[in-house]
């Protein structure tokens, strides 16, 4: 499946559409207007760095009206990244680290849901262009891991995810013409992501568009995961092979 993955960001601040602040105001909360960009920047400049348990008490108090929805006991870590903020859903209890970002940038079917009682570590990247993320509930996040997608990246209840890791729905670019450039044949989807529930993944690995990966699956360090992978199996390896199933352990 052929697409061009969204809102493209370069369009998005160089191109011809309106002035530099309808541009910004695309590229930060959408299509929301005046009134919604104004709140968001008033949010932005007061909490976004202020430190310790007064600013997480603070971004929850005020971040919560202007994200799409909201559960009890969320905590907001400082230096967030917030882009789209109405298309952002969060469970009961959802910690998200500081300096992380969560972009639900791109079209009407962008959007950036996070399970109940899930942690996003340090520094990690959930972005959509005009594709979907849904984290089941229970879920961890290491540091500097990237989720992206231009489709639909899915995933289970209680993912562990060690630092450093990579997937993405889509994201791919088109490259057979070559009388245009690579950037502007715009992007591929293989019909995106799924990850089962209770899935391992290790640190540093790299999962491609178009990949399952089945429940109580565990994946190795460093892994480049471009096939499915069946419930159960330990795989590791580039690409990654499934060595063996854990059902097989006589220890149960």
């Amino acid at each position: 499946m052929k697409g061009n993955g969204g809102e493209n960001l370069r369009e998005t601040l160089y191109g011809s559409g309106g002035g530099a602040l309808r541009k910004y105001m695309r590229l930060s909360v959408g299509e929301g207007g005046l009134r919604a960009l104004l709140g968001y920047e008033l949010r932005i400049l007061l909490f976004e760095n202020v430190p310790g348990a007064l600013g997480i008490a603070l971004r929850r108090l005020f971040y919560r009206s202007m994200l799409g929805g909201a559960g009890r006991g969320i905590i907001l870590g400082k230096g967030l990244t917030v882009r789209h903020p109405s298309k952002i859903f969060l469970g009961d209890n959802v910690a998200v680290d500081d300096y992380c970002s969560l972009d639900a940038r791109g079209g009407p079917d962008a959007r950036i849901e996070i399970g109940g009682g899930t942690v996003i570590s340090r520094g990690s990247i959930l972005r959509t262009k005009n594709g979907r993320i849904t984290l089941g509930p229970g879920g961890s996040i290491g540091s500097h891991c990237i989720l992206s997608s231009i489709s639909s990246l899915e995933i289970g209840p209680n993912l562990l995810m060690a630092s450093s890791c990579f997937v993405t729905a889509g994201g791919g670019h088109a490259f057979d013409r070559l009388d245009v450039p690579v950037a502007a044949q715009g992007m591929v989807s293989r019909g995106g992501v799924v990850i089962g529930e209770n899935v391992w993944i290790g640190a540093h690995a790299v999962i491609l568009d178009g990949v399952r990966i089945g429940d109580n699956a565990v994946i190795g360090a460093c892994a480049l995961v471009n096939r499915d992978i069946p419930a159960c199996a330990v795989a590791y390896g580039i690409p990654a092979r499934p060595v063996r199933d854990r059902r097989d352990n006589p220890a149960g």
